[in-house]
């Protein structure tokens, strides 16, 4: 779920209307969506013939390396082709994809029912995997590329690690400046990526093309699983890294468009990836004895690159690795925003890095919690072939629940007929089961890794999901109608010139707020709003149904102001634009009215005490609602309560 993709490039900068052309966005596609799964040729291949878990290394002859193609070539087009690029992107929000966007879609266009809460759970532990998975990738990509210096550095191998530290330190680093001056260069960088692969491969094809039809014949995975039994289901767990990035097309897809995407994965992604690997299994078996095949087989992408253009070749496949990591972070940065705006995540800092992008934002409290991750499984697992146990569960996770989501939206959103819709879900559910039944004997080797992560995210998600609404039933019990305060108030208090904005998290009641401000200071302005704003479930929200304005007399008025899940909050800016109310706003002439709850743990029903004292802690922590709506510091007064839930 990538924001690296400039303003001129992105729907949401025309409307969702494409300007661009398709090629030309299909080209930006290479540079930002195909990064992680562009870099998986580096350790995908090798490690399918590894040693896993007790079961033995893989033979590399003909049978079993035709019978691993097979299965690359397969699983390419079975879970990115068929079911992200034909199938999952044609369930888009308003343009967006990604498991929040489709959750958002889900509960905003079906009614209520008893499988929506399941699916909401679901679609948040799809977003808690993605987090594990933001951690994995930048670790294991820059792990694997900076492996292959030792081919360039003699005696390199101890200095490894610190330099995969360094450069993951210095991407951190820079996360606050912005990408949008770096990301111009992803294109052109990741376009001669992809050619370098395709090159590679075929030179080595060239000696044996017959390979290409051993690849497609889906006979040889067959076999594969015939003969080898266990040892295959093991090796699939391996070969399930050469997909992994297939939900980043369905993430990225509000940034370039399914068309484009499709298009760049088709013509020119796909088939550059099948070159290479095809032409890593030609160089095995190019070799006259077992021996040396084994010996290739350890690091088959580097030991296939022609010693005269080592050096170039490798330093591009680094940079194609940092691309790869920074649409990851830039993917966890926009995610955070839409899971912040959908009430799962606590208000946080969030910084535009860009005048021209509105995507391009930057969140620290993410940037340095990741960075901080990342090391720690840098130096915990101290390489890529270590750290690729860890890797596949979280992807083969998130795309498993991809397809229930799928089957909710075909089902009930798009009421296909059964004898249609279910060959489909079962299909995409016996590759997907597979595969994480695969991946998950790897948890004692690593495995566990972003599960502990997931589920701690999880947690995290759903108990401030929780929190706030029972926060906002116990704030509602025993609540004042606003028409009857609004009489009251009117003639037991002083109205002074100016208006007061009293921010309301719901748009029912009397904020905690002004009934503090009327007990204590027995004041109020001429003018008073009590302002909701409501995120939608869609992406952007029309400006012909960005407001609603109720008069309730004396000088009191409820307003709603409705924002997408990707667009800012900033009243003040949202305020200027409002000429509903009794006139425009001078923000000199206005006051915000804040409330800051205390939360009081208590033994109600609910939740349990464990969960409420981290909801507390969640809460004690967030960004205050003054940075979060963009309110000016000299306009704003605060004024605290205790809330019991």
């Amino acid at each position: 779920m990538s924001s690296t993709a400039t303003s001129a490039d992105t729907p949401a900068a025309q409307g969702h209307g494409h300007s661009a052309s398709t090629l030309t966005l299909a080209v930006g596609a290479v540079g930002v969506v195909f990064g992680d799964i562009g870099t998986s040729p580096l350790y995908a291949f090798r490690e399918t013939f590894a040693s896993h878990h007790g079961a033995p290394g893989i033979a590399p002859d003909a049978a079993h390396i035709h019978g691993v193609l097979s299965l690359v070539f397969w699983s390419m087009m079975m879970v990115v082709t068929v079911k992200y690029v034909l199938t999952i992107m044609r369930a888009d929000n308003g343009g967006e994809g990604g498991s929040l966007a489709l959750l958002a879609l889900i509960k905003r266009t079906s009614k209520k029912g008893r499988w929506t809460a399941p699916l909401v759970l679901l679609g948040v532990f799809a977003t808690a995997l993605f987090y594990g998975d933001s951690m994995i990738t930048p670790a294991i990509s820059v792990l694997s590329a900076t492996e292959g210096l030792q081919y360039i550095v003699p005696g390199f191998k101890p200095w490894i690690v610190p330099t995969a530290v360094a450069i993951l330190f210095g991407l951190f680093a820079i996360q606050s400046r912005g990408t949008d001056r770096v990301g111009k260069l992803f294109g052109p960088i990741m376009l001669t990526y992809f050619a370098m692969l395709a090159t590679l491969g075929v030179m080595h094809l060239s000696a044996n093309p017959a390979i290409i039809l051993e690849t497609i014949n889906p006979l040889n995975a067959m076999r594969f699983f015939a003969t080898d039994g266990f040892v295959a289901f093991v090796a699939l767990g391996s070969v399930v890294l050469a997909v992994t990035g297939a939900e980043a097309l369905y993430a990225d897809m509000g940034h370039f468009g399914r068309k484009p995407i499709g298009l760049s994965w088709l013509t020119f992604v796909f088939p550059a990836l099948m070159l290479n690997y095809m032409g890593q299994g030609a160089l095995i078996l190019s070799q006259t004895s077992p021996e040396a095949a084994a010996a290739l087989v350890k690091d088959p992408f580097f030991l296939m690159i022609p010693d005269m253009v080592r050096v170039p070749v490798i330093i591009l496949a680094l940079l194609a690795t940092i691309i790869a990591s920074q649409a990851v972070i830039s993917g966890a940065f926009s995610l955070t925003q839409q899971a912040i705006q959908l009430g799962f995540i606590p208000r946080m800092e969030i910084r535009h890095t860009s005048a021209a992008a509105a995507g391009q934002i930057y969140i620290p409290t993410i940037n340095w919690g990741l960075m901080i991750m990342v090391i720690l499984l840098v130096l915990f697992f101290q390489s890529s072939s270590a750290l690729a146990a860890a890797y596949g569960i979280a992807v083969t996770g998130a795309m498993f629940i991809d397809t229930l989501l799928l089957a909710a939206v075909l089902f009930a959103l798009w009421r296909w007929p059964v004898w249609k819709a279910l060959p489909l879900v079962i299909a995409f559910l016996i590759v997907d089961i597979a595969y994480f039944g695969a991946n998950l004997i790897k948890v004692p080797q690593g495995g566990w890794v972003p599960l502990l992560i997931g589920f701690v995210i999880f947690t995290l998600l759903t108990t401030w999901s929780r929190g706030r609404e029972l926060m906002r039933a116990s704030m509602a019990e025993g609540s004042l109608p606003i028409e009857i305060f609004a009489k009251s108030a009117h003639g037991s208090s002083t109205r002074v010139p100016g208006t007061s904005v009293f921010m309301a998290s719901t748009n029912s009641g009397v904020p905690s707020a002004l009934l503090h401000n009327i007990k204590h200071n027995k004041v109020l302005h001429e003018r008073v709003l009590i302002l909701t704003v409501q995120v939608r479930g869609m992406p952007y929200v029309d400006e012909a149904e960005r407001y609603e304005c109720k008069s309730l007399g004396n000088g009191f008025y409820r307003v709603t102001i409705y924002c997408g899940f990707l667009e800012d909050t900033d009243v003040p800016k949202l305020l200027s634009t409002l000429t509903l109310c009794d006139g425009a706003f001078d923000m000199m002439q206005t006051s915000f009215f804040l409330s800051r709850q205390t939360l009081l743990p208590s033994s109600k029903p609910g939740m349990a005490i464990w969960r409420e004292k981290l909801f507390a802690w969640m809460l004690r922590n967030a960004a205050s609602a003054m940075a979060f709506f963009r309110l000016p510091t000299n306009r704003v007064v605060e004024l605290g309560s205790q809330v019991e839930i």
